[in-house]
Formats: structure tokens, sequence, C-alpha cells
């Protein structure tokens, strides 16, 4: 199943044109201007635009993605913009980074499967120092009546009661379902139904 996802995130990436863009995501853009630049990783990072903007704001940027072409670009976007970026080719359920080592953890549209998706944001809330954050933007349930991007499986798609239940011991910054118009890309073009958490670890 990995390797098919891949596959299918291989395909969507291949080609020169950036799907997503080449501008960061305007919620993840908004929350890193009010942090002071320090260590942020980036799971599921496709073509490197979060991560490349971070850069460029001084950020040390460690990114992760299962699919080489989606590196690839990335890499290329960072050449363009004269910034550096790490970036490894790693499923986001065996990647491991420190405990207490960075200063944020960004899911930008990272979409998980309700088998790996509390285990995955557990791990994030482990990488985190005292007073890191979680900052996360994907789509809700409402999104299955649009045609502006996202998965087509409900159970891919994220409550509020689900980030409740998997960032328990964050305290709460912001957490609300919006209704919003993305310009992101061929991928994520139109009228929107999205969840935004912002959620910062005390100790």
């Amino acid at each position: 199943m990995k390797n098919e996802r891949n596959d299918f995130w291989n395909q969507r990436y291949c080609n020169a044109e950036y799907v997503y863009g080449e501008e960061p995501n305007q919620f993840f853009a908004t929350q890193l201007s009010a942090l002071k630049a320090g260590n942020l990783i980036l799971p599921c990072e496709g073509e490197g635009r979060n991560a490349v903007y971070a850069a460029s704001l001084g950020w040390t940027v460690d990114a992760f993605d299962g699919s080489l072409e989606g590196k690839n670009k990335a890499l290329q976007l960072a050449h363009k913009k004269l910034v550096k970026i790490e970036y490894l080719i790693e499923d986001a359920t065996v990647i491991s980074y420190p405990n207490n080592s960075v200063d944020v953890v960004a899911f930008i549209y990272a979409h998980f499967t309700t088998d790996h998706r509390a285990q995955i944001h557990k791990k994030a809330i482990n990488w985190l120092r005292p007073g890191g954050k979680i900052i996360l933007e994907a789509f809700n349930p409402n999104q299955l009546q649009n045609n502006s991007g996202g998965p087509k499986d409900i159970s891919m798609l994220y409550t509020i009661e689900m980030l409740q239940s998997d960032f328990s011991s964050l305290r709460f910054d912001l957490i609300q379902n919006i209704q919003t118009t993305l310009k992101e890309g061929a991928f994520h073009d139109g009228l929107a139904d999205v969840i935004q958490f912002v959620g910062t670890k005390l100790f």
C-alpha cells in the first residue's frame, strides 16, 4: 500500500509545474510570521513550498515525504530561492527525530488513515521542545461537497474532536473549522472546508 501511495504522488509531481504552487500555504505563513525562527519539521512536504518559505525566514528546516519526485522538486525550488533545506524520503509511521528537539512541527494537508493518524501526531508532540508548537491545516468532512482537493475518504478528513483527542496534552491556541477559497495550484483551487489548529507543548 505504501508503494502504491508513493507511486500516486510521484506521478502527480513528475511534471515541471508545481501542482500546489511555489508559494506557502497562507495559514502556515501567517502562523510562522508570529514566531521567532528556530527548528521546524514538515511531514509530507511534497514539492517543498512551505519548507522553502520557512528557510527563507531563517528557519532550520527538516522535511520528509515518500515521493522522490517531490523531494527533487523541493530541492530545485530551494536552489532557485537560494536557501537550504534537509529533505528525507521516509514514511511518517517510521521516521524518527530526537525528542524535545524542535520548535514547530507543521502538518499542512498531511492526511493520514485512522490507524496511523493518532500515532503520528503523538510522535510529533514528542519531537517538540517545551514551548514548541503544532501548526495544522487540513480538510474537514464538509470538504466532500467541494471540488477543490483533498481525500475522498471521509475517515481521512479531520474533525475538531479528532484533533482535541490527538493533541490533548497541548494548550490549544486555535482550533476551528472555516470555509475558505484556496489558490494553491491546480489541485487546491476553489471553495474549501478546512480545519485549522495551533497548539503549544507546555512541558
